[in-house]
């Protein structure tokens, strides 16, 4: 964060409130805006020692946590101005605010207009405005009944319209109010789900580098235009539609195209925005750059689905309709066996579509926010469902039961050098080609303490093979077996083939040959995750009665895997495409099935399942391709995700018997004449808005423990 400059106003503000590694300030200035509130929030979370910071741009204040030094802090804000202070495009337009604050706004507005009528209007005036807001919810009860439907508008338009024309004009605009309070908090649901699923699936690419005649010149993404030349490095995220112009790369298209493999790209070939360079660097001419774009063109579609509603809430809604014929029998029943209007009136009252169609999507919204709140991103209710249900799951390897960080384990010698010596060569070849084998071999050599000098040529790194050079004027290659053993035809020394043969199976073995002879082996592993037995255990305690890994390493290597592991079953050697058909048998099977996978490789599978799962390691699109995504240091995640989903169905279990429970003795209470419309109404009312509020609160008791086994157990019933 740069200085502000002499010209730039600097911030003023006032420490209202302090405690040890806390502080409230207030900045002083009339009104903040929603576009301020947010450049303050940015500069503060990036400020260094803060760990977290909350602005409200209502009240002008600020909320400060932080570790370190408190005049490290107050510096900070004293140098802190709007203008010297860059802001993300990306993070101003994923803020969220702005709809909060709308949304907030039409609540607090519609309670202050309900209770202010009460409180400062005179009755005659009151009843007539109840009676000229009556109109549209009589007019949607009468269209309904002429479509020939029987739901909740016309119980709602019935129970309005029978006040107003008794005269209860309080009943009639309690009602009302808690039907337009239902109404608002529906839409905010629905928006607040829609833009948290399109900030998941956004591409968060916010700087490009631009190609000119002689340089490269690091862009914001809203600069470029089509027909610009934009440079993609090798592990970086395309942004753009386009055509290569110069360079040579393996391309990662799973995201778009469900390949297994990436694709070759080269002068001439197309490139499509959100797919990623897995190898090699390609300078490309944009195409387009918003707006019309393949990847933004699968958001939109993905936005347009009904994949934010679960069945349950689905179900829900259908109910909330079944029920309204036998309200209006139980209604009519009551005036014909009272002859008593009231009594029916206090039937009529009370229905079931406030509390059902209010509490089910706030209570599925609440435990969407409470698993972001564990790093996890659902993209909406109905995978949550799926995880509920499922009794399936099925893991990629690599990645997700293993780090995905290779580890050296050791360098086997072909030619007599000392194998540290060779180690060393090979790091002095791989520090200039960051892949995660090259990046075991440098990090092998360092903790060995095997420094080097550039003893090299120029080296040639050849796409998707291996690297090729001069040392000491001997032609040195270090790479794949196709490119040792079948491009650059080396030889295994004599009498050594006996020690290739037995090389071991579970490793993968990266080649260095020296003038066309093999020189030493390295053997990778990459390493199991420490938890990923304890939470196979935990996984088939929480329900999950069939546990399979698939991987395409050797039958050795998996079976090796599998048995440290703990899975039901396991397959090697297979291909993406076996993996998807595998989990479409068990779902013929009438399986739920969840697959995890890192994201890429696994779409297929991700896709078919019935909930996807990715596990984020730095993966730039890992988390466009899954249903839901949870972080990659922590397996322990999808035992909280079980949690999470079994307590919501609980929750929605409990919540129905509730509202049938509440509202039966309600109904049953009215019509025996215990109860008056009014107070039928007013109870209706309060136990609908009791009953959305538990719904807002966590399902898990507090902080998680997650590593004892005997706390892994599903959310007890009275969460």
């Amino acid at each position: 964060m740069r200085p502000p400059g002499k010209n730039k106003k600097i911030m003023k503000f006032v420490i209202e409130h302090e405690i040890r590694g806390r502080m409230r300030i207030n900045v002083c200035q009339k009104r903040m805006t929603f576009l301020e509130a947010d450049t303050l929030q940015y500069y503060l979370t990036k400020c260094s020692g803060v760990s977290s910071a909350k602005v409200s741009e209502r009240t002008g204040n600020a909320v400060i946590c932080y570790s370190g030094s408190r005049t490290e802090i107050i510096k900070a804000l004293k140098c802190f101005s709007y203008k010297s202070t860059e802001v993300p495009e990306a993070y101003l337009q994923n803020s969220g605010r702005k709809l909060n604050r709308e949304y907030w706004d039409k609540l607090v507005n519609s309670a202050l207009i309900h209770f202010g009528k009460k409180l400062f209007l005179p009755s005659p005036v009151r009843s007539a405005v109840t009676a000229v807001n009556s109109i549209k919810y009589i007019w949607h009860g009468i269209r309904t009944l002429a479509a020939g439907k029987i739901e909740v508008p016309v119980l709602d338009g019935t129970a309005i319209g029978v006040s107003v024309l008794r005269g209860d004009m309080n009943t009639a605009a309690s009602i009302m109010f808690l039907l337009g309070i239902g109404e608002i908090l529906e839409d905010w649901t629905h928006k607040k789900s829609v833009d948290d699923l399109a900030r998941s699936m956004s591409l968060k690419v916010e700087k490009v580098w631009l190609q000119t005649e002689d340089s490269e010149i690091l862009a914001d993404v809203g600069e470029v235009r089509p027909g610009d030349l934009v440079k993609v490095h090798m592990g970086n995220v395309i942004p753009f539609d386009g055509t290569v112009e110069k360079g040579e790369a393996m391309v990662n298209q799973a995201s778009l195209t469900g390949e297994s493999q990436p694709a070759p790209k080269r002068n001439g070939s197309s490139v499509y925005a959100g797919t990623v360079v897995e190898e090699g660097e390609l300078v490309f001419r944009v195409r387009e750059t918003s707006g019309s774009t393949k990847f933004e063109k699968i958001i939109t579609m993905i936005e347009e689905t009904e994949k934010l509603k679960s069945s349950v809430e689905s179900r829900a809604e259908h109910l909330a309709d079944r029920l309204v014929p036998y309200t209006l029998l139980g209604t009519g029943l009551t005036y014909l066996l009272t002859r008593n209007v009231t009594k029916a009136l206090a039937v009529l009252m009370v229905d079931f579509s406030c509390a059902l169609k209010l509490a089910m999507p706030l209570s599925v919204l609440s435990a969407i926010r409470e698993a972001g709140s564990h790093r996890m991103t659902v993209k909406g209710g109905k995978y949550l469902e799926a995880v509920a249900e499922a009794d399936t799951i099925v893991f990629d390897k690599t990645g997700t039961l293993t780090k995905a960080r290779p580890v050296v384990v050791k360098v086997i010698s072909f030619s007599g050098e000392p194998e540290d010596e060779l180690l060393k060569l090979a790091a002095c070849m791989e520090e200039h080609f960051p892949h995660s084998m090259a990046k075991a071999v440098t990090e092998a050599a360092k903790r060995k303490g095997l420094t080097h000098e550039e003893m090299h040529s120029k080296v040639e790194y050849i796409v998707a093979h291996g690297i090729s050079t001069t040392v000491n004027q001997k032609k040195t290659v270090i790479g794949s077996y196709h490119f040792i053993f079948e491009d650059e035809k080396c030889r295994i020394p004599e009498g050594k083939q006996e020690l290739f043969d037995q090389l071991p199976p579970e490793y993968s073995h990266l080649y260095l040959g020296i003038e066309g002879e093999l020189a030493a082996v390295i053997c990778i592993e990459d390493p199991l995750r420490e938890e990923a037995p304890q939470v196979i255990r935990s996984l088939r305690k929480a329900g999950f009665s069939k546990l399979v890994m698939m991987t395409g390493d050797s039958e050795r290597t998996a079976r090796a895997i599998a048995e440290k592991v703990g899975v039901d079953e396991y397959y090697s050697e297979v291909l993406p495409e076996d993996k998807a058909r595998f989990v479409e048998k068990e779902k013929a099977q009438g399986r739920k099935v969840l697959m995890v996978g890192d994201g890429i490789n696994d779409s297929p599978a991700l896709s078919a399942a019935d909930a996807g799962i990715a596990v984020s390691d730095g993966a730039e699109i890992a988390r466009e391709i899954a249903d839901i995504s949870i972080d990659a240091e922590d397996l322990f995640q999808l035992v909280t995700l079980k949690k999470i989903s079994r307590g919501l169905m609980k929750r929605i279990d409990r919540n129905f018997k509730t509202i049938v429970a509440v509202n039966g003795g309600l109904i049953l209470l009215g019509a025996f004449g215990a109860l008056q419309p009014g107070l039928s109404a007013l109870l209706h009312n309060t136990s609908t808005l009791i009953i959305s509020l538990e719904s807002m609160k966590n399902l898990l008791p507090g902080e998680e423990e997650r590593a004892p086994e005997e706390n892994m157990e599903l959310c007890p019933e009275g969460i």
